[in-house]
């Protein structure tokens, strides 16, 4: 990588976002507030990661150019409110960096990631000092999260306190007694009941790909992409037979998903494995 070309395009790109904030600028962009632009921040990088699940290097480039350009946007916020600059973003991230990988840059020694993990989690634990918000163990697990990678994170968490299932068999078991408790739920008839038994399920389930080194945001969403390939497959085949989809009878569109389900490979939904987040 050229360093100076690097330092050259970040400064233009700091340049063009002045630019955009301007009273001559760009009004919309003038118009946005830390409030207004978080959800875009979160959209970008969900764009990144189905770029990243799509295997395509140019759009992963373009995706990650339009999360970079929101960095620096909101960084110019902050500097424009005197709180803090670009500069100082990427100083502290070099500074955490350094203090949380002392094998790396210092004197500590680990013998596997699990150790540099264990450590990790230590070094937090002292940056965390006393703050409010950090009295309680699971309070920086974002509460903003999607909800299944937040029970990932939870779990993953306090699986570092020794807070966790011995095995995979023992998670397993788990989410067999989740789902016995959710069928007799279903047999009461019992709506809250069926929704409360229903969300320690998906709990439970999240447990289980964790202890399998899978994260179940990625699995479900690599599921819904599966399962929109295979509609779509679907309504062509019952267009090629000379109808629409709301044409089509139950078991007309049931003999065409099937027809597509067999000429489909066992491994379609998980894009050949490689692509889903082991954590």
């Amino acid at each position: 990588m050229d360093r100076d070309a690097l330092g050259h395009a970040m400064g233009n790109l700091a340049d063009l976002v002045e630019r955009l904030r301007a009273p001559n600028g760009c009004p919309w962009d003038a118009k946005q507030t830390l409030y207004t632009v978080r959800m875009y921040l979160l959209e970008e990088a969900y764009e990144v990661l189905d770029a990243i699940e799509q295997g395509s290097s140019e759009a992963i480039c373009g995706e990650l150019g339009d999360l970079l350009f929101h960095i620096v946007f909101i960084a110019y916020l902050a500097e424009e409110k005197g709180a803090f600059d670009l500069v100082r973003v990427t100083e502290k991230i070099i500074e955490k960096m350094i203090r949380r990988h002392p094998h790396v840059f210092g004197k500590a020694h680990v013998r596997d990631e699990k150790e540099v993990a264990v450590n990790w989690a230590k070094i937090k634990e002292r940056e965390a000092g006393d703050k409010e918000q950090e009295k309680h163990f699971l309070n920086r697990v974002p509460v903003a999260l999607p909800a299944l990678e937040r029970a990932h994170r939870l779990g993953e968490r306090v699986s570092k306190v020794g807070f966790d299932w011995e095995n995979r068999g023992a998670v397993w078991k788990k989410v067999a007694e989740e789902v016995d408790e959710l069928r007799e739920a279903l047999e009461k008839q019992n709506r809250e009941m069926v929704g409360e038994e229903l969300g320690d399920v998906l709990f439970s389930l999240v447990n289980l790909a964790r202890h399998w080194n899978f994260n179940a945001e990625d699995l479900l969403r690599l599921a819904n992409r599966k399962f929109v390939r295979r509609f779509s497959l679907m309504e062509e085949t019952v267009a090629a037979a000379g109808k629409e989809l709301k044409e089509a009878t139950a078991a007309e569109m049931d003999e065409a998903w099937n027809s597509v389900k067999r000429g489909s490979s066992h491994a379609d939904g998980l894009n050949e494995g490689e692509r889903v987040r082991k954590k």
